[in-house]
């Protein structure tokens, strides 16, 4: 026990009586690793923390405690530290540290200094003492000036609440009653049993007097009057180890006469069902609230931890009233959460219900787990005010890495501010405030701002410093490209920055001019101008005499909004009713695959309301298969191409406002290159919108396109030569065939099959006909065919079935204007067939198909015509949407065949030539003679008569 300083040593080295100083003592479980760096930072001060640090090894921190009897300090204790006791191993001990702003060192008290003790019975000397590894300094308490250590006891009191008839896990067999303990205000004992009931847990507590008075040296003591322990319920996971730590204070605003303290209690094993359906250690805390006495109530929501194997609810340290609003706090450790596992503390405020559901601070270990976890938050204690400022402080032991923390807490400063704008309308038209630009002045429509702010507190500072800052059109500067429509009038900025001082308990004001600009200058002029006070106390402003800088309550709102409006030419309400419509009309109601599709959609907007539609927009929709061209007519019309969420869309400015009575016409270009047979249609949809509240938009017009497969196919033929004359030069009858000019003269018919598009063609049959024989006469002897192209053909036997050896060479016979002729067709003839099939055609490819055949001269005897049919059907195309109508058609190919007189009785004499061209000059001579005589080749002058010259001629001088 402690008296004072100077006593320190030698009062606390013996250990009788302990026992009896019971009563004195608060009990401290506590071995909490706390670290420097936060998550959320209320006033605990976790920038400038005390860190004790302790030998290696030694589980420094594993028990902490205040020791305020005649200085601010701190006690720690360290259960595997080597002591100066001789032959003693991990003795354990307990660490002095005071506490200053320069932050001193700590030293062992020295308890104990001796060895294992021993006694001398019937000449053998026995040990009674075994302080090797005993664990001194695993709990620590004090109490005004006194501090109490375990292990080294001398008497004792045994309370074994769960001992009784259900000894196994079932009942209280693994109840572990006491693993942790705590005391009332008024003297009651709480123990926790974390392994009752199948490891549900379970708290039993009784009166500290009640239980000394009925124990009884060598007898079990089961249980005592006015006991009162939990009993087992369904639980929702008997493993929750419910009971591992508890706590004791007042956590709500009830005040009722004779109540008992609430209780926390921890279960760090709790699980909870993640998302995909396996069970997760989470950890929990239980909240009972005493409503009246012994009436202990389960408040709800239950505090549970966010960290896997956290261990959230370890350690429970109620911390009085933390931030001075009438309502006790709590902290709860979770000592293996975190990132690296370094552990975590969060921090609970009270209200008048219990605790809070979420934290107030979350404390974040600065030590990463390594080998030994660091364990931070292992060990807490709180609700000691150690540096005198008038709020509570707390310590975090962290045994893992030797060290222990403790962290101040910052005086809480309350506050209230006001934002006011008046008039709240700004009116264009009325410019009473001057502007400077350059050495020109403007006028400018202005109004009135003001702001206020006061601050109180509990142990703050004379004067408090805030820095603050007003923002005005707040809601645009989170807006890309935005335009701030209202300014400062001294700064002509948007933004005003001020450092004011507030003296404790009183109110300051600032009065500025804030004024709007040109209309020119934006085109938002329907959303309120939000102006936005945003204060906070400033960072640079000097720490208090405890070396603490204030904190705004967290629970104050810092950031205050006030509106205005621009007047509108909208009455006396301010508000803007257009009533818009929207007319579409395109140049075409059908697409065709294959196609770029040009459409142009001309559009009447109007507004038929009596009041503008402002930043009013033609709002286009693009289907995916389309692109944006251009403007067709109205060349004032300006549009914007854009994407949003791989929507592409057209919006057209129609006007900012879109006046009452207006009626636009315009016409957009587009083109639709990328369709597709999944969709048989394409819809364009169009729409005014505009920033109105009311009647903002009109009706979205559609405009449908068909989507229509087209393929324009043209069959093409050509006979070469386009006659054949009899009888052929150079050719005589004979009884034997053996090469193919001993038929008759040649000829070749191509056909060529054009696909104009604009869709494709994939499948398409062509059949050739052509005259074989008539009477058992043959007329066209067929030799062989060649392609190109997607094509392919099979013929019947006829070609060249006499297997005649086939020709490079073709003769040419020259062309005769005889037109008699016969036809012969397969209407009047046997004819010989070819089959072709006609594979993918693009828009603009060709197939090509040449037929080379020899006319049976012995056949023909008068004029004929020879007529071949070729005819094509389009049997498919590459597309899901079926054509309207198949393309298909025919083409006839004509050879004539022509008998000519001998040509010796068509020459002419040569001398008549000769005769003719004499003749012919001869009278052009003659010609050329009479012309001459009669002044033809002679040139006029460019005057005229006699008479005209000499009126020509220039007067005398004598008339001059």
């Amino acid at each position: 026990m402690r008296r004072g300083p100077g006593e320190r040593r030698s009062r606390l080295r013996g250990t009788p009586g302990l026992a009896a100083l019971l009563a004195r003592w608060l009990l401290c479980i506590s071995g909490l690793f706390l670290c420097v760096s936060v998550c959320e930072a209320f006033n605990l001060d976790v920038e400038n923390p005390a860190v004790y640090s302790g030998p290696n090894g030694s589980y420094f921190g594993y028990a902490v405690d205040f020791y305020l009897a005649d200085s601010a300090s701190v006690v720690i204790g360290a259960p595997k530290a080597n002591t100066k006791q001789a032959q003693v191993t991990e003795g354990g001990s307990v660490f002095y540290c005071p506490w200053s702003l320069s932050q001193a060192d700590c030293h062992t008290i020295d308890f104990d200094t001796e060895g294992d003790r021993t006694v001398l019975l019937n000449d053998t000397e026995h040990q009674v003492d075994f302080k090797s590894h005993q664990w001194f300094g695993a709990t620590v308490r004090s109490h005004g000036d006194t501090i109490l250590a375990f292990h080294n006891f001398t008497k004792f009191v045994e309370y074994a609440p769960c001992r009784t008839e259900i000894s196994d896990a079932v009942g209280q067999g693994y109840c572990q009653g006491g693993f942790s303990a705590d005391f009332t205000t008024d003297g009651r004992v709480v123990l926790g049993g974390p392994g009752s009931y199948f490891w549900q847990g379970q708290v039993i507590t009784a009166a500290k007097e009640d239980i000394i008075k009925a124990y009884y040296p060598g007898f079990f003591m089961q249980s005592v009057e006015g006991q009162i322990q939990t009993r087992q319920v369904k639980a929702e996971h008997d493993d929750s180890y419910q009971g591992y730590s508890i706590a004791v204070g007042e956590f709500s605003g009830d005040q009722v006469e004779g109540k008992m303290a609430d209780l926390l209690v921890g279960a760090p094993m709790f699980m909870v069902r993640g998302s995909d359906g396996r069970l997760e250690e989470m950890g929990r805390v239980y909240v009972y609230l005493q409503r009246g006495p012994g009436n202990l109530e389960l408040h709800l929501p239950y505090l549970t931890g966010s960290q896997v194997y956290g261990r959230f609810g370890s350690t429970i340290a109620p911390l009085g009233d933390l931030n001075q609003d009438g309502f006790n706090d709590v902290a709860i450790s979770c000592p293996f959460g975190g990132e690296d596992r370094q552990g975590l503390v969060y921090i609970y405020n009270g209200y008048s219900e219990g605790l809070r559901e979420k934290p107030s601070q979350v404390i974040t270990g600065q030590w990463a787990a390594g080998a030994i976890p660091a364990s931070f938050g292992f060990a807490l204690r709180g609700a000691k005010d150690l540096d005198m400022n008038g709020y509570p402080d707390l310590i975090v032991g962290a045994f893992g890495v030797n060290k222990a923390v403790l962290y101040r807490s910052r005086p809480i400063v309350n506050t209230s501010a006001s934002l006011t704008v008046h008039p709240t309308m700004i009116n264009p038209e009325e410019k009473n405030c001057m502007v400077t630009n350059g050495n020109t002045s403007i006028p400018v429509s202005c109004v009135n701002l003001s702001f206020c702010i006061s601050a109180d507190g509990k142990h703050l500072p004379d004067i408090l410093d805030f820095q603050v800052e007003v923002q005005l059109d707040s809601n645009k500067h989170k807006q890309k490209g935005a335009v701030w429509r209202a300014l400062f009038l001294d700064s002509q900025q948007p933004l005003l920055q001020r450092s004011v001082s507030v003296r404790h308990g009183e109110r300051v004001c600032h009065n500025t001019k804030i004024y709007l600009r040109d209309e020119k200058d934006f085109r938002d002029k329907l959303s309120s101008i939000y102006v936005a006070l945003n204060f906070s106390l400033d960072p640079k402003a000097a720490a208090d005499s405890h070396g603490l800088r204030p904190i705004l309550n967290y629970q104050t709102t810092n950031v205050i909004e006030q509106k205005a409006q621009i007047l509108l030419d909208c009455g006396e309400d301010n508000i803007c009713v257009p009533d818009l419509k929207l007319e579409v009309h395109g140049n075409r109601k059908e697409v065709y695959l294959g196609d770029d599709n040009s459409l142009t959609l001309t559009f009447n907007a109007k507004n038929e309301g009596e009041g503008g539609a402002y930043e009013a927009e033609l709002y286009v929709v693009l289907p995916p298969e389309a692109d944006y061209s251009g403007i067709a007519r109205n060349n004032e019309l300006t549009c914007s191409y854009d994407t949003e969420n791989q929507t592409r869309y057209l919006s057209c400015d129609l006007g900012n406002p879109m006046k009452a009575g207006t009626s636009l016409w315009a016409g957009l270009r587009f083109t639709v290159p990328r369709l597709k047979d999944t969709h048989t249609t394409v819809q364009f949809e169009l729409q005014i919108r505009s920033k109105n509240e009311n009647n903002s938009h009109s009706e979205v017009v559609p405009h449908k396109l068909e989507v229509v497969v087209q393929a324009e196919v043209i069959l093409q033929g050509v006979s070469r030569p386009d006659k054949v004359f009899f009888p052929p030069a150079n050719w005589k009858v004979t009884k034997n065939y053996d090469a193919e000019q001993d038929v008759g003269p040649a000829v070749e018919h191509i056909y060529e099959l054009v696909n104009n598009g604009p869709s494709r063609i994939s499948h398409t049959l062509l059949e050739l006909r052509c005259p074989l024989s008539v009477q058992g006469q043959t007329l066209l002897y067929p030799l062989e065919f060649s392609i190109k192209g997607p094509i392919n053909c099979t013929a019947d036997g006829s070609m060249n079935h006499l297997r005649l050896k086939v020709s490079v060479s073709q003769s040419q016979i020259r062309p005769t204007s005889d037109n008699r002729h016969l036809p012969l067709s397969c209407s009047n003839t046997e004819c010989w067939a070819l089959q072709c099939t006609v594979g993918l055609l693009e828009k603009g490819t060709t197939a090509i198909l040449k037929v080379r055949s020899r006319i049976w001269a012995e056949t023909f005897t008068e004029h004929y015509v020879l007529e071949c049919l070729a005819r094509y059907s389009v049997e498919k195309m590459p597309y899901a949407i079926l054509p309207r109508n198949a393309p298909s058609g025919h083409k006839k190919v004509v050879t004539p065949v022509v008998w000519n007189k001998p040509d010796i009785e068509n020459s002419v004499p040569l001398w008549i030539i000769i005769l003719a061209i004499l003749a012919g000059l001869l009278l052009l001579a003659l010609l050329i003679y009479v012309l001459y005589k009669f002044g033809f080749f002679k040139r006029s002058l460019p005057y005229g008569t006699a008479m005209e010259k000499a009126q020509l001629k220039p007067q005398a001088a004598s008339e001059a």
